[in-house]
C-alpha cells in the first residue's frame, strides 16, 4: 500500500510538472490583458476629457490601479517578472506610480528551502557541507529569481562569505516566461509602438541563459576586479573576491561585503542623525555619484567588458561611502566602434547636434524612420529620452512610452544582437556634479556578445 501512494504520488507530481507551464501562462495572459485593456479603456475616455487637471487625475488613478495590477503580477508569478519590475521601476520609463510600487520587489523573490540548498551546494561542490562551512545562516540575505544569497563563514580559512544558490527549476520556468513576454511584445509593436520591443526580448533570452551559468558570472567578477584595480590606486568601486576551488554552475561562494543597499540610503543616515537632504548628506552622495561614474566609465571606454545591471539591489554604500558593485550575471563586452559611437552621441546631446546625434544612431546599428517632417529633431529628443538620466527642468517623469514621446514620431529598429533597448540599458547620460559633465551608466538589462 505504501508503494501504491507513493507511486500515485509521484505521478501527480510528474503531472503538476507538465501543467505547471501552461498555468503559468495562462495566469500571465489573463493579468496582462487586463492591465493592457485597462489603460486602453481609459486612453478612450481621456478623449472625451477637455479640461487638463481632470485628465492628469484620471491618468494618475489609472497609473495608481496598473501599478497595483503589476505588482500582483511580478509578486504572485515571480521568476522573469522580478526582472521586469527592476526594468520598469525607473522613473524616466515608467509612471511615478509604478516606479514606488515596483521598487520595493527588489530581491523579495520566494526563497529555497535551506534542506534544498544544502543537497545543492553539496552536490555542486562535491564536498561536505559541515566540513566547508563553520556557520551558515539558514535566512538568506536576499532571493532574486535566478538565485538567493545565504551568508556563511568557512571552517577552514575564518572568512565571512556569499554564497549564492540558483533555485532548483528556475531556468525552465525563465524560458516560458520569455516566450510570453515575446509574444506581447509582438502584439504591442504590431498595435502600440513603432519600437523594436521584440529585439530586446530576444536579447533578455540569451542573457538569461547566460546568467545560470556561475562560473562565467565567477570570471566576469574577477576580470572587472582585476581591471579596477590595476587601473586605478583604489579602485572606485569594491568588486566582491571570488574564492578559488569554490565555484560551479549554480553555486557561487565569494567574499561577502557588508553594506547598505543605495536605495535604504536616505533612512540610514536619518538613523545616524544625518539629514539626507543636508550638506553632508550631499557630499556623500556626490562621492558615491562620482565613484560610480568613474568606474563605469573605465569600463566601458577603457576596457569594453562592464557590468550591465546597476539596479538599486546591486549597489552596496560602505563605510566612508565606499561603493560594492554586486552580481555580475550580466555583463557585456563593447566592441571599440560600438564604444566610439556611444562616445559621439553623448558629445552629440552635450552640443545639442542633432545631426551629430542621427550619425551616432547609424553607427550603433539602429535604423530608424520618420513618421513627421521634423525628423533630426524628434530624434534627438529620443536620445535625450533613451540615454540621458536628467529630466527637464519641471518634470517629474518622462517615460519614452508616453502619448507625447518621439516613439510616436520616429519608428526605431534594432540590429541583429540589438546591444540595448529603449531606456532599460547601459548608455551614457551626462550628469552635472558641479564639476564638468561626467559619463554616467544608467541601469541595465545587457547580454554578452
Amino acid at each position: 500500500m505504501p508503494l501504491a501512494l507513493a507511486q500515485l504520488q509521484d505521478l501527480r507530481d510528474r503531472i503538476s510538472d507538465r501543467l505547471r507551464p501552461w498555468s503559468r501562462s495562462a495566469q500571465f495572459w489573463v493579468r496582462a490583458a487586463d492591465i493592457y485593456t485597462s489603460y486602453k479603456v481609459c486612453q478612450l475616455r481621456a478623449g472625451f476629457v477637455k479640461d487638463e487637471d481632470e485628465l492628469e487625475t484620471m491618468w494618475e488613478r489609472q497609473h495608481e490601479l496598473g501599478a497595483e495590477k503589476m505588482y500582483s503580477l511580478c509578486s504572485e508569478l515571480g521568476g522573469l517578472f522580478l526582472k521586469a519590475a527592476q526594468i520598469l521601476g525607473k522613473p524616466d520609463l515608467a509612471p511615478m506610480a509604478w516606479v514606488k510600487r515596483l521598487v520595493t520587489l527588489c530581491d523579495q523573490a520566494p526563497s529555497t528551502p535551506f534542506d534544498v540548498v544544502r543537497d545543492v551546494v553539496e552536490k555542486q561542490l562535491g564536498k561536505n557541507f559541515d566540513d566547508m562551512f563553520e556557520f551558515f545562516d539558514v535566512e538568506p540575505v536576499g532571493s532574486a529569481s535566478i538565485a538567493q544569497v545565504h551568508r556563511a563563514r568557512l571552517k577552514l580559512s575564518k572568512t565571512d562569505v556569499a554564497v549564492k544558490v540558483q533555485h532548483p527549476g528556475a531556468e525552465q520556468l525563465m524560458m516560458v516566461d520569455i516566450r510570453n513576454m515575446q509574444a506581447m511584445a509582438l502584439f504591442l509593436q504590431k498595435h502600440d509602438l513603432n519600437f523594436d520591443l521584440f529585439s530586446a526580448t530576444k536579447e533578455m533570452e540569451k542573457q538569461i541563459c547566460y546568467e545560470f551559468d556561475f562560473v562565467r558570472e565567477a570570471r566576469a567578477m574577477e576580470r572587472i576586479r582585476e581591471f579596477l584595480r590595476v587601473t586605478n590606486k583604489k579602485p572606485p568601486v569594491m568588486v566582491p573576491r571570488v574564492i578559488p576551488g569554490m565555484v560551479s554552475r549554480e553555486v557561487l561562494i565569494m567574499e561577502f561585503i557588508k553594506g547598505t543597499p543605495i536605495m535604504n540610503l536616505g533612512n540610514e543616515m536619518a538613523k545616524r542623525g544625518i539629514d539626507p537632504g543636508g550638506k553632508i548628506a550631499a557630499m556623500a552622495k556626490q562621492k558615491i555619484l562620482s565613484d560610480l561614474t568613474l568606474a563605469y566609465g573605465q569600463m566601458i571606454l577603457k576596457d569594453g567588458f562592464f557590468h550591465a545591471d546597476p539596479h538599486p539591489g546591486n549597489i552596496l554604500i560602505c563605510k566612508d561611502t565606499e561603493v560594492a558593485l554586486l552580481d555580475y550575471g550580466q555583463v557585456k563586452e563593447m566592441p571599440e566602434d560600438l564604444r566610439l559611437a556611444y562616445a559621439n552621441l553623448v558629445v552629440a546631446m552635450a552640443d545639442d547636434d542633432f545631426s551629430r546625434a542621427e550619425e551616432s544612431f547609424r553607427e550603433l546599428g539602429i535604423r530608424t524612420w520618420a513618421i513627421t517632417d521634423n525628423k533630426l529633431e524628434e530624434l534627438f529628443q529620443l536620445s535625450l529620452r533613451m540615454f540621458d538620466t536628467r529630466l527637464p527642468p519641471g518634470v517629474t517623469v518622462m517615460s519614452p512610452f508616453a502619448d507625447d514621446s518621439s516613439l510616436n514620431k520616429i519608428g526605431v529598429e534594432l540590429p541583429g544582437g540589438a546591444i540595448f533597448s529603449a531606456s532599460n540599458n547601459p548608455a551614457f547620460a551626462r550628469v552635472d556634479c558641479g564639476h564638468g559633465p561626467y559619463i554616467l551608466v544608467r541601469p541595465a538589462l545587457e547580454t554578452d556578445s
